[in-house]
């Protein structure tokens, strides 16, 4: 039986311990805007699924966060947005990537579910079934912000390559890159509706300095995003590290073969389906339940409940 609506944000994981206090407050206020949007939509009666979606286009419309306006540069310096969304009521999904003008990558994922007959469409194809459907579509400059080139340069100049082998495990290194020049990750929303139905979506700028072509966990079903009849979960972190665990998926099948309660099946998926790797999880359960764990120095997150309950946090 459900246990009221309930919804969950995350703005990434991997937090420099040295952010100042004022960029803090600035990732609480958009976490806090976009939460209150999302729970304003549960509360009306809208399905998760729309209530995901909603709060993933306000992120993505906010330079803060790596996502859609604001997304990380790849290493020739250009834009490569990627997103997904799944609805846990039939498991139906959509996801995107390779998207340079799209203004809100999670709606074409949306209209990918609803509107065509496949599941993910990348580069030209998502672009061109884009501008068929008449999504909104902008100029690579929106997305390009003056943060953003900065921190490529700052990237380029570290020398860093991008590949696991190099890549030290540290909790002050995410990815590869000095945690002090590593940007704020990937956007994500958890949420289940009034009749226990359960939605994620997660959308990303992608991997700073990253190889163009380069594909993440945040399209990925079962990856990054996974939503079925018993939670949704959008994951965030190091992407090789979260694809080769599966972790989104994970998360689901303890619950369902294991009989793990939400927060436990969280918390195991990220301690012990990591391996090396560094990443953090937000859930809910067809119960209203939330939970949400990372293996880093912190992750943007915030949910709020039915029954009141809110939290927005960083740290531990």
């Amino acid at each position: 039986m459900c246990g009221g609506w309930a919804i969950a944000v995350h703005g990434g994981a991997g937090v420099d311990p040295q952010l100042p206090a004022e960029r803090q407050e600035e990732a609480k206020r958009v976490l806090r805007r976009c939460l209150k949007a999302g729970a304003e939509a549960l509360q009306s009666g809208e399905p998760a699924v729309d209530a995901v979606e909603l709060v993933v286009r306000e992120l993505e419309s906010d330079p803060f966060f790596n996502s859609g306006r604001g997304s990380v540069l790849t290493r020739n310096g250009t834009v490569e947005m990627e997103a997904s969304i799944m609805d846990g009521d039939g498991r139906r999904c959509g996801a995107v990537s390779g998207l340079s003008s799209v203004k809100n990558p999670v709606s074409l994922a949306r209209l990918v579910m609803d509107k065509s007959p496949h599941s993910y469409l990348a580069f030209d194809g998502a672009e061109i079934f884009a501008r068929e459907q008449g999504v909104e579509m902008m100029e690579k400059s929106y997305f390009i912000t003056e943060t953003n080139v900065g921190m490529l340069k700052l990237a380029k100049e570290a020398n860093t390559i991008l590949v696991p082998e190099t890549c030290s495990a540290s909790a002050h290194r995410m990815n590869g890159l000095p945690i002090s020049i590593y940007a704020p990750e990937t956007v994500g929303c958890v949420a289940v509706d009034r009749h226990g139905r359960c939605a994620a979506a997660t959308s990303t700028g992608g991997l700073l300095n990253k190889l163009s072509g380069r594909i993440g966990d945040s399209p990925l079903i079962g990856s990054g995003t996974y939503a079925c009849r018993a939670c949704a979960v959008s994951c965030t972190g190091e992407g090789e590290a979260i694809i080769r665990a599966t972790l989104a998926r994970d998360v689901a099948a303890l619950m369902e073969y294991k009989g793990l309660g939400l927060q436990e099946a969280v918390d195991f998926a990220v301690k012990e389906r990591l391996d090396e790797g560094f990443a953090g999880a937000i859930a809910v359960s067809a119960k209203g339940e939330v939970a949400y764990g990372f293996n880093t120095v912190g992750m943007f997150r915030a949910y709020a409940k039915e029954d009141g309950s809110m939290e927005v946090s960083i740290w531990e």
